[in-house]
């Protein structure tokens, strides 16, 4: 055995041992390493050594960190994979998939990495880590409004690309440029859209899957169940997607962003308030947001509450400035808080990364360009079925001025489309009934880590604010997002009473039910993992009720 050999094997061991505490290096198979077992799976052991990275590798770190979209998880604690692999075809995907599975290794699959708890970069056990970054082909088809999107690309780059081919043509998907499609869309996915064709898995045509024994599968081969249960159910509980095929939406050729901001002094709780009866009902072209948080008045050390109503018309903006002219007068929204642009431009100026309509487009697609450390945060998201009185909303206010300025609070307006889909025709069940999501985070970005005692004070500020709200939100269940994983909610998933503490806020009963009976058929060893993946249990679960 060569000295590089055992170096890597003894580096392997020590994954084992300080995951687990109690293995024994004489329980690791020293036959065949996994790094053996890769180049001996793939017809060309050059190309896959490139694309492989252990501890052992200078470039290692830089390789995990990239994707890593909060903050917090980038320190010397977290635990890191024994292996990352980077392929860039399917077939070493495959091979990773086995070769995890023949040496004891679990596997996290990151696209962008956007999860808010790290779970596609970090766990407490051996594993490998497979990055699709290099997995990112983006293939438009104009002609029949769709396109092929490998798991691997970011949502920017799926809107560059749809704008080199068509400027009326559209995709209905996040605001953050850098969010992978493989996960987003995997959990549902709204956006700017998301009022007028649904979420982005509302709009998914077909997909390109690999199942826990390594075959391929699309639409028609899987079977319309796990179709289902891969758009909005937590796609990586299942297996590997490889790509989805996206159906495009018509958009016009302008369209008009808008941004007004409010404070409590400029009539502002009553103008939020007005705005929960008349955003989730009106022309279903118009999206608006609410961003807030707290800030002094000038250099007093009176605080108030700042709110940027911001938003994207499917229009013109002075067909825009009639309809809230008739239905939201209270906004007093002008020409000069309005400006018309592109589709295209609109996902640059709403992305929140400091960008204008005159940005050039092809930042979307340039990672380098994007505030990563703006994700160093801490977050937990809401449904709102009934508008907040003004009382509860002036106790909101001061619950916040309690903090030190580092929340934000975010509502998207739903309604619209969203208000046609039965919340079982996908797992995403937020749909008829919900006037907005609530957002709620603190940041860390001026601090060394989430660990510091002003990071702890803000977590357990957002714990205490998060449990404040409960009488204002959803109900029985309170519903919560995926694409927000939240690992406060629990992580127990012996029984099904355990796992639908988290896994019906997440997809509601009757949705968390059929995905669990879906996973145990397609994954009944229970290979693909990780804190709150759909669980499988040792005895049938029946039908909900």
């Amino acid at each position: 055995m060569k000295t590089s050999h055992l170096v890597f094997l003894f580096v392997l061991t020590l994954c084992f041992f300080v995951s687990w505490g109690a293995t024994s290096i004489f329980d690791v198979d020293d036959s065949e390493d996994i790094i053996s077992c890769l180049k001996s799976k793939t017809s060309n052991a050059t190309s896959i050594s490139q694309l492989i990275f252990t501890p052992l590798n200078s470039s290692f770190e830089s390789v995990w960190e990239a994707r890593v979209n909060n903050f917090r998880f980038i320190k010397p604690s977290t635990p890191k994979p024994c292996v990352i692999v980077t392929p860039i075809d399917e077939t070493q995907i495959q091979t990773t998939l086995f070769c995890s599975k023949k040496h004891g290794y679990e596997i996290r699959i990151r696209s962008g990495g956007h999860d808010f708890e790290g779970v596609s970069s970090t766990a407490v056990v051996p594993f490998v880590m497979l990055d699709l970054f290099n997995m990112n082909s983006i293939d438009v088809d104009v002609g029949n409004k769709t396109a092929w999107v490998q798991a691997g690309a970011l949502l920017g780059e799926v809107y560059y690309s749809i704008s080199q081919k068509t400027n009326t043509l559209y995709f209905p998907a996040g605001v953050c440029p850098t969010v992978g499609v493989g996960g987003y869309m995997g959990g549902g996915g709204y956006g700017n859209l998301v009022r007028k064709y649904g979420t982005a898995a509302d709009n998914i045509l077909d997909v390109r899957f690999m199942d826990v024994r390594g075959n391929i599968l699309d639409r028609k081969s899987m079977g319309e169940d796990l179709f289902w249960a891969l758009r909005g159910g937590g796609a990586s509980s299942f297996g590997i997607v490889l790509a989805w095929k996206l159906g495009l939406v018509p958009v016009p050729e302008i369209v008009t962003v808008f941004s007004v901001n409010k404070t409590l002094e400029e009539n502002g709780t009553d103008i939020f308030y007005k705005y929960q009866y008349v955003a989730p009902r009106m022309d279903r072209d118009l999206l608006i947001r609410v961003r807030m948080s707290s800030q002094f008045i000038g250099n007093t050390t009176k605080k108030t509450i700042r709110m940027s109503f911001e938003g994207l018309y499917l229009g013109k903006n002075d067909t825009l400035l009639t309809l809230l002219d008739k239905h939201f007068p209270e906004l007093k929204l002008k020409q000069e808080n309005c400006e018309e642009m592109s589709m295209v431009q609109s996902s640059l100026v709403l992305a929140l990364q400091g960008f204008t309509s005159s940005t050039p487009t092809e930042a979307l697609a340039n990672v380098s360009a994007i505030q990563r450390q703006l994700s160093n945060a801490k977050v937990k998201l809401d449904y709102i079925r009934t508008p907040i009185p003004k009382s509860g909303l002036r106790k909101i206010w001061r619950k916040m001025f309690a903090n030190d300025r580092s929340e934000t609070l975010i509502m998207y307006t739903f309604g619209g489309k969203m208000e046609e889909y039965s919340e079982t025709a996908i797992p995403y069940p937020h749909r008829a009934g919900v006037l907005y999501q609530l957002y709620k985070g603190v940041s860390f970005v001026d601090q060394t880590s989430d660990t510091t005692p002003t990071s702890l004070r803000r977590i357990e500020w957002l714990r205490s604010f998060d449990m404040f709200l409960e009488p204002y939100v959803s109900k029985n269940p309170r519903e919560a997002y995926i694409n927000y994983i939240d690992l406060d909610l629990g992580v127990g998933r012996d029984t099904y009473e355990e796992a639908s503490v988290w896994g019906e806020r997440y997809w509601k009963r009757e949705n968390f039910k059929k995905l669990i009976r879906i996973k145990a058929k397609v994954d009944p060893g229970n290979f693909f993992r990780h804190p709150q993946s759909i669980p499988v249990f040792d005895y049938a679960l029946v039908s909900s009720s």
